[in-house]
């Protein structure tokens, strides 16, 4: 069944909608349904004049020549009724459906392609996430993209309940005896190709910074207290337990000014007290992804003979402060100063001098779920340029009939299919 947009009952003839193209009265016709704009034309951010010109006809070429068929859903409560005897023609994709665009999904999620990577729990999952994507991720995502507003903490319980946050960790025991989105997949049957499809599904809002907001320091700093916090189970237990429940937040403090990648480079002191009890840890980290929001800072320091890693609870001496950037500040850009922050010695993640192994650990997740967010977002671009081809008209006819325009979107898929194929065998 097509789905459709939701519109009032009433019918109208498009002889009487020809008859609202006056003063006081403005109606147009987009793909059968009825729309009256009378008192919107004032707030149409392209003009009034626009919508006057188009007044009392069928402006379904003009509309899809200048926008995206979301607009449509934005304004839904501009729509009055459809034109007798007449059907809509434009798909409306419901939460949760997969995209009738052709290469806007991975061929793994298309009927004629089969893979021997991806089972029925990984279809479930999916589907599930989507649905969890479109309903309730989506909306705030587009809004705090917009306004710089941080993550609420209603989002952060709702993906708490659901098994979102446990599932962004990756595979492991923490996810076992965990519901996750209703019973889609077992925790102990969660892989990585269950990840990828967590890791693909909920970038494709398309809120970079929210995106990044949204527990990414969480992403990239809870994963080494799961690998290396076992010398000290109390402290993992607590600060698993507290972040997987959304009431605390975490994040991985490694960039400096002076260091990024360079991670032996790193200037942010550690030395140990007298008794040898405490860390007192002088420095400054920048850049700092989810810094402004977090309780937890799991931190790269120097300490006599080479790096460590600790966690540093927010406190006395600890100091945040949001970084404008080039994108939104939903994503919460931090940074921050340690100034004579007292840290106790069981705080120490893996060994004293060798965190640099936690570190580099701590790379391969997140550089793979890096790799699986950018090709995820390459295909949505790949979706949107082949809409955009068919609806814009250029010199009379579709850019899509276009030789070269055809040609770039042929090698924009090759390029999507062929980094999505390498990402599965590397998986």
């Amino acid at each position: 069944m097509v789905n459709v947009l939701n519109v009032p009952d009433k019918t109208f003839t498009r002889e009487e909608v020809k008859k609202h193209n006056t003063e006081d009265s403005t109606w147009f016709i987009i793909d059968s349904v009825v729309y009256d704009v009378s008192e919107f034309l004032d707030a149409h951010p392209g003009g009034e004049a626009v919508l006057r010109q188009v007044g009392g006809q069928d402006a379904t070429s003009a509309f899809y020549n200048l926008h995206r068929h979301e607009v449509l859903i934005k304004y839904n409560d501009l729509a009055i009724g459809t034109i007798k005897g007449e059907k809509q023609s434009i798909i409306t994709p419901r939460p949760g459906d997969l995209s009738p665009v052709p290469y806007a999904e991975p061929l793994w999620l298309t009927p004629q392609f089969k893979s021997p990577y991806f089972n029925d729990s990984h279809r479930s999952l999916q589907k599930a996430i989507r649905k969890f994507t479109d309903e309730v991720l989506a909306p705030e995502a587009l809004e705090h993209e917009r306004t710089g507003e941080l993550i609420s903490q209603d989002l952060i319980d709702k993906m708490s309940k659901a098994g979102i946050l446990h599932m962004r960790m990756g595979p492991g025991k923490h996810l076992h005896g965990v519901n996750l989105l209703n019973g889609a997949v077992k925790g102990e049957e969660f892989d990585y190709f269950h990840d990828m499809i967590m890791a693909q599904e909920q970038v494709r809002v398309a809120c970079r910074g929210f995106q990044d907001g949204n527990m990414a320091g969480m992403v990239i700093g809870l994963t080494c207290i799961l690998n290396y916090g076992d010398k000290n189970p109390a402290l993992k237990k607590r600060i698993t337990e507290e972040v997987f429940s959304g009431k605390k937040k975490i994040c991985l403090a490694i960039t400096e000014a002076f260091a990024g990648s360079d991670v032996a480079g790193l200037r942010t002191t550690a030395t140990k007290t007298p008794d040898g009890k405490h860390y007192i840890v002088n420095g400054t980290k920048k850049w700092i992804t989810n810094g402004v929001f977090s309780d937890y800072f799991v931190t790269g320091v120097k300490t006599d003979k080479g790096l460590s890693v600790l966690v540093i609870e927010r406190g006395e001496g600890v100091e945040t402060k949001p970084i404008k950037t080039s994108y939104s500040p939903a994503a919460g850009t931090t940074y921050i100063t340690f100034d004579n922050v007292k840290v106790p010695v069981e705080n120490l993640l893996g060994e004293e001098n060798k965190g640099i192994y936690v570190i580099l650990s701590n790379f391969n997740h997140e550089r793979w779920m890096m790799a699986c967010a950018t090709i995820r977002y390459m295909r949505l671009v790949v979706e949107e340029s082949l809409k955009w081809a068919h609806q814009r008209l250029v010199f009379g006819k579709r850019l899509i009939d276009q030789p070269v325009i055809r040609q770039k979107l042929a090698k924009m898929i090759a390029l999507c299919e062929a980094h999505q194929s390498w990402l599965e065998t590397i998986t």
